[in-house]
């Protein structure tokens, strides 16, 4: 099923399948949320923002919530 980040709750785990490259911060893309990276939600914070990820190359990340809207994803089954 495809979504974005902001939409995913504590434990899901999903691929990266679209992300906005004018809308993203290039850190980010350094730090490995691209295309065909696979991330898990770790934490939320209590009004939804920010969201703490794990992408697939060990970074750990806390992005914004409207950034989490501009990277689509495909949930992996649990």
């Amino acid at each position: 099923m495809k979504t974005t980040v902001d939409l995913l709750k504590i434990g899901d785990k999903a691929t990266i399948t679209y992300v906005d490259l004018d809308k993203i911060p290039l850190k980010l893309l350094e730090m490995g949320c691209l295309p065909d990276n696979s991330l898990e939600v770790l934490q939320i914070a209590p009004f939804g923002d920010p969201i703490y990820l794990n992408v697939n190359n060990g970074s750990h990340l806390a992005i914004r919530k409207e950034t989490a809207r501009e990277i689509q994803v495909e949930l992996l089954g649990k």
